[in-house]
């Protein structure tokens, strides 16, 4: 049986969120990865973690969360949302990017780290995996999510983008040219490769988005508990995992 086989919503300490195509398969991997050691309160770090999506479900939990962001509109609404759900004292917000990470956080302090849409916006990706990885403590892990090329050629392409398109699939970083929004986006075997440099062994890559962006929101809307188990069943499944809008991959330090 594989991470993404388990019942989404079986009862433990982990509830979570309602699941989505954003997040099911996402939730699946963390959750198994805090069932390897339960009855533990785990020292997590969320990096880019915003208002608090992933940070206040996991304290519920009973875990230790840390949220580094850049945002202090961001923080101020994860302090409130920490506030509304009972576990302010288990969540801290420390306001920084994540160029800044190195100089934010202790290093061998954290058992599981998150970071999620980071790599694609931040100076130096590579420098900032490094600082992911040495605040992991031996054997903890690293969640991280990235905006994945494919997609992002394939959707303007079908949106009738072709000169975009063609941009985008010639550019080393996988850019849409001066108005792209993200700096960087990633195929499965160069975002393995970033965490491989920095020490950490990646264990499993699934895609993130597999249809949701492709189908209409008739189709999306209307079927939503069919469309998030079909993300789950092909998320780490060739072809269909490299096409996804994210590639999500989880990592770990020896």
């Amino acid at each position: 049986m594989t991470r993404l086989d388990r019942v989404e919503q079986t009862p433990g300490r982990l509830a979570g969120p309602p699941l989505t195509p954003r997040t099911a398969v996402i939730w699946s991997v963390l959750r198994a990865e805090l069932e390897r050691r339960p009855g533990t309160a785990l020292t997590v770090l969320d990096v880019g973690g915003g208002t608090g999506g992933f940070a206040v479900p996991l304290a519920q939990a009973g875990h230790r969360v840390t949220v580094v962001d850049a945002s202090p509109d961001a923080l101020a609404a994860l302090t409130r949302r920490a506030a509304d759900a009972g576990v302010a004292e288990r969540v801290r917000a420390v306001q920084g990017d994540g160029d800044a990470l190195a100089g934010l956080v202790a290093p061998g302090s954290a058992d599981l780290v998150l970071c999620h849409a980071v790599l694609e916006v931040v100076d130096d990706p590579a420098a900032v995996v490094s600082a992911v990885a040495a605040a992991l403590r031996p054997g903890g892990a690293a969640s991280v999510l990235v905006a994945g090329r494919a997609a992002a050629l394939l959707g303007r392409a079908m949106n009738g983008h072709l000169e975009v398109a063609a941009t985008l699939a010639a550019d080393p970083a996988g850019t849409a040219g001066p108005r792209d929004t993200l700096r960087r986006r990633y195929d499965a075997d160069g975002a393995a490769a970033l965490l491989g440099a920095a020490g950490l062994v990646v264990e499993e890559i699934h895609g993130v988005r597999v249809l949701a962006d492709l189908l209409p929101a008739a189709v999306a809307d209307g079927q939503p508990a069919a469309l998030v188990e079909l993300e789950r069943a092909l998320a780490a499944r060739a072809p269909w995992r490299d096409l996804a809008a994210q590639l999500h991959l989880f990592a770990r330090r020896p």
